[in-house]
């Protein structure tokens, strides 16, 4: 792991550490953990506009849609 430095304002530094510390965690870990979660959320989404964008360039076939709207019903019970 490599140290680092960041510049956090007081209200979000409280907060961080009275988290930390309700996880019982340091401060540190409390951060990686925040940034992990973050960059999964922001990849997603930049997927989701990928392939919203796709979806923009290339629309759906109604008709080839169709086809597979039996295979995505729940079966009966």
């Amino acid at each position: 792991m490599e140290t680092i430095q960041i510049v956090l304002d007081r209200q979000l530094l409280d907060s961080t550490d009275k988290a930390a510390k309700r996880l019982k965690q340091n401060r540190s870990a409390l951060v990686r953990m925040a940034l992990n979660d973050y960059l999964k959320r922001l990849e997603a989404r930049v997927l989701e506009e990928r392939d919203r964008a796709g979806y923009a360039r290339i629309p759906e076939d109604v008709a080839e849609a169709r086809i597979w709207e039996s295979e995505a019903m729940w079966p009966a019970e």
